[in-house]
Parts: C-alpha cells; structure tokens; sequence
C-alpha cells in the first residue's frame, strides 16, 4: 500500500478525499494543499446566507481545525502548488518546497472568469468565489447604492436576491435572450425573471457591456444598446473556469478540464482528480461531462479516494444542483441539454411546479421549484433508467 497521498485543493472535494481516505482505513500520510488560507470551507452559502451576514465563518467551516489535526492531515494552507512532476512524484510549492507523493489527487475546482473591459480594473468591480471576496463585497455594500451584476446565472441571480433584500438598487445584465439560458427551459427563466422583477431587481437580457465606466471608482457599466446602468459596486458573475494549468504542465489529458475516467484515474499513473475540475465520459448522458455541483464534489471525491486505494469503483451520478433566490428554491435533476420536448407539472402561477426534460421517450431531467419531493421523486426516476443514451 502506498504511504504517502497528496490532495492539492483544500475545498468541499479536498476535504471529503482525506475524510474518504481516513474512513477506509489509510493510516499512512495525507497532506493537503490548499490555496486559501482558509480550512475548508462550503462554498454556496457565499452568494447567500453568508452574503446577508445570517451564516458566521465558523459555521462555514466543513471540519473544525481539531478535526483535521486529529485525523492527521498535515496542511499547506494559503500555499499555491506551481509545479507537478509525475517523473519525480514531487509537488513544488509557492515557498520553494517540495511535497514528494506516491500517489496525488487533483481538486483544485474552478475560479471565477473574468471578463476583459475596459474599467474592470476599477475600485468597486468585484467576482465572488471565496469567502475574502464574499468579506469585501461586504464591506462595499455598506455604502453602495446601486449594484450592477453582469451575468445572470446562478451565482448572478442568487447575489442579486441577496442584495436586493438589504435594500440596494440592483440591476442584472445578461447577454443571452433570458436569464440561466445554459441550464433551464424558457419557462423556468421567464418565472425567475418575473419574480425579480417583482422584487424591483431590473433585469436587462440580450444586452452585452461595452465597458465599466468611473475615476477613483465605478460609477456605471454602459451597455451595447447606448444605454448605462448607475452603479457603485460591478459584480462580474460570467460564470467559472476550471483549474487546470497544473496539469496541463504535468502533461495530463484535458478537455475543459481533466479528463478521468469512471474511477477518476487521469492520463498519467497515480495521478487521480475529482470535482469542479475535472470531466468525465458518462454513460447515462453518452457524452464527456463536467459538474459544477456541491454534490460531484463530494461523491467524486470519496469514489476517487476508493479508487486510489485500490478498491474498484465506476463513477457515473445523476447530477443534481439547486439554487434559492428570496423564498424561491429551485432544485435540478439530472441534464437537459439536447432534450427535445418538455412536460410541465403543476402551476406555474402558484409557484410550485416541474418542468420534465425528455429526448424522445427518455427522461433527461426535471427541475423541480418549490417542490422537494418531486426532485427527490426524479433522482430516482433517472438513476433507475437504462443507459439509453450511451454511445
């Protein structure tokens, strides 16, 4: 049995591993990386709870300090890995040192992706990733007034709901035709659309940004129509960008992230990657896939921790994904992408309903809003089908 494991990314994926890995038995060494200097911490709570100051940083935490010391986990926190070498099993890090491994797993999820403008540079133009960025567009929306969001996913709309609750003028701009176009039908968009806008949120669709417009600070984003949104606080929400520059050096497999396969093993020998970084081929969907989920994190994690241990494992999940914005909670099982028809549950003007995804008589995915027990209902309805769509 090999004795020594190397996690690099100390997130929901990092910890869950090391968790896996104690659990199983592995008494030998596990040293984790991470980049924050942060203890691992769960993310969603950032554009929400946290966010509105109802969430403390303690409560964030998903272990306590004791827990990891006493599970003897030895940590790097707030230590970037530069350079990973699979000829001589070492890790380098931003201090100089090296970590050696005999085996190492990469999970090092994703950043937020940054947007090129003119004035993005600007005092006031923030992303939301971590929890420093959550505790300084905090302090920001102390004075701010007027809060522009470019980006109307799930990061987007959920800040907007959170600011909007304290008070702010905030305003949403989306360069598709309608909000979360890249995970929901027209009418899911067009319900969430109307409930912001119902809470005073203006929110602009089919619109791109020029620039982000100020001196010493954003003062407004002008848009591509001629039009400007008033704005002392920018949030750039377009989405996230896998973490993948260390394996591209170390000459792993890539294809908008790293390619593993069903027991999460990467291109190169003892070299294993798990969550928001990686892609994988699914046979239930028959395509290469990549999650951005709390759920993949964890259960990718504890089946590439399995797997490094030598245990057999065959990694295929029904995803599943939620978001709340104000008392709203949708939740998403499953993918949607190539359906072909859709079936609506339920009322839409009550706002309790599901809208069912199919290709043809197979169920792809249903989202489910304001109704748990319908998503609970559909996990299982998907999981239960045959791999109809594998190529």
């Amino acid at each position: 049995m090999p004795s020594s494991f190397v996690i690099i990314g100390a997130g929901q994926a990092g910890i869950k591993a090391a968790e896996t890995l104690r659990a199983k038995g592995f008494d030998g060494t596990i040293t984790l990386i991470g980049a924050e200097h942060w203890h691992p911490y769960q993310r969603p709570p950032l554009s929400k709870a946290y966010l509105k100051g109802e969430m403390s940083e303690d409560r964030l935490l998903l272990k306590a300090p004791d827990w990891i010391k006493g599970a003897g986990i030895d940590t790097h926190l707030g230590k970037h890995a530069t350079r990973l070498d699979p000829a001589t099993r070492t890790i380098t890090l931003d201090d100089g040192s090296e970590v050696p491994y005999d085996k190492v797993l990469i999970a090092t999820g994703t950043h937020a992706r940054w947007l090129h403008l003119d004035g993005a540079d600007l005092p006031g133009v923030e992303t939301l990733r971590g929890i420093d960025d959550t505790r300084r567009i905090g302090a920001r929306l102390k004075q701010a007034h007027n809060v522009a969001i470019i980006g109307g996913g799930f990061i987007g709309m959920e800040v907007a709901s959170a600011v909007r609750a304290m008070g702010k003028t905030v305003s949403v701009i989306e360069a598709q035709e309608r909000i979360l176009a890249r995970v929901v039908a027209p009418e899911v968009s067009t319900y969430l659309e109307t409930l912001h806008a119902d809470q005073g949120v203006l929110v602009r669709t089919a619109v791109g940004v020029n620039a982000i417009v100020g001196q010493d600070q954003v003062q407004c984003v002008e848009l591509s129509d001629g039009s400007a949104v008033d704005a002392d606080l920018v949030l750039i929400a377009a989405g996230a960008e896998p973490t993948i520059d260390l394996a591209f050096h170390a000459g792993l497999d890539l294809a908008c992230g790293i390619i593993v396969d069903d027991a999460c093993r990467t291109s190169v020998p003892d070299i294993y990657a798990a969550g928001d970084c990686t892609v994988f081929q699914s046979a239930r969907y028959g395509r290469l896939i990549g999650l951005e989920s709390v759920q993949n994190a964890c259960d990718q994690a504890k089946a590439a921790a399995v797997s490094m241990l030598g245990e057999p494992v065959a990694y295929d999940p029904v995803p599943w994904f939620w978001s709340d914005q104000y008392d709203t909670k949708l939740q998403i099982a499953g993918l949607s992408a190539g359906y072909d028809r859709i079936e609506t549950v339920g009322s839409i003007p009550e706002g309790r309903f599901s809208i069912r995804y199919y290709a043809g008589e197979t169920l792809l995915a249903v989202d489910s809003i304001n109704d748990p027990r319908t998503h609970m209902m559909a996990r299982r309805e998907i999981a239960a089908q045959p791999p109809a769509l594998a190529a």
